[in-house]
């Protein structure tokens, strides 16, 4: 068996996989301040949980996009499984043709999710990963990584709403009822929820109309499933494309 953890900005993501199934997935909260020690109890909790044995593992890969994070999560990893770890980075296989000015300036998120994709889905691809920030990454059809964008994300937008009136109230992001909010509550809800989603839906016309063609339309990420589903484009949300390219990537970098 193999431990994957992406680090996000918000949340740590672990998942454990064996062969090519996924035997589950679990968010931490991600604090910049926990010692190594404490994310070892914390891991340690979640496989018992599971039902795993920490002397079936054979190895662990992370992804990550908060660097003050990776060595700490690293250590409890090394020290729960005693076998080694693969971070995401310079130097690690992926299988990824990244046409970016810079490619080391590439998230091992994005990385992760592309390589996954390219394996799963017909190219070309447009791929919206919806957390702290919402990125958009486009893959032609010789899958090549071509670039995107990044956005602030839907939660990083509704905080700063609130932070900067004095009036509004912190929401849920339950759906609301209809589009035209006849409340305060409800208008924020309709506000975030139908813009975003418009947002997403004028971002892939205007990738592909420079692309020239249609594409694949993936979304990943937290927040996917509260936003996806008012999207008028077809879009398939598929909640473990990360994890699944960190088992790729893993694969590519420890063949026996």
């Amino acid at each position: 068996m193999i431990l994957a953890v992406d680090i996000g900005n918000s949340n740590i993501v672990l998942g454990c996989f064996e062969g090519d199934e996924i035997l589950f997935i679990e968010r931490l909260s991600t604090n910049q301040n926990s010692t190594a020690l404490e994310y070892t109890v914390l891991i340690k909790t979640i496989l018992e949980l599971n039902d795993l044995d920490l002397g079936s593992f054979d190895g662990g890969i992370i992804s990550s996009v908060v660097p003050s994070v990776t060595q700490t999560v690293k250590e409890s990893m090394i020290r729960l499984t005693g076998k080694p770890v693969t971070v995401v980075g310079p130097g690690v296989k992926t299988g990824l043709k990244i046409a970016l000015d810079n490619p080391a300036q590439l998230g091992s998120d994005r990385v992760a999710d592309a390589v996954a994709a390219i394996n799963e889905y017909p190219c070309p691809i447009i791929m919206v990963d919806m957390g702290t920030a919402t990125t958009v990454s486009v893959i032609d059809r010789d899958k090549n990584f071509l670039g995107g964008m990044i956005i602030p994300g839907l939660r990083v937008s509704l905080d700063s709403l609130t932070l900067r009136t004095s009036q509004l109230p912190r929401i849920s992001l339950d759906p609301p009822k209809k589009v035209i909010g006849t409340n305060t509550i409800d208008c924020m809800k309709s506000g975030i929820i139908y813009s975003t989603a418009a947002s997403i839906d004028g971002v892939i016309d205007r990738i592909e109309e420079e692309l020239g063609e249609k594409c694949t339309h993936i979304s990943t990420g937290g927040l996917a499933g509260t936003i996806i589903p008012y999207c008028k484009h077809d879009i398939i949300i598929d909640d473990r494309l990360l994890l699944k390219g960190l088992m790729i990537i893993y694969g590519k970098n420890n063949r026996k």
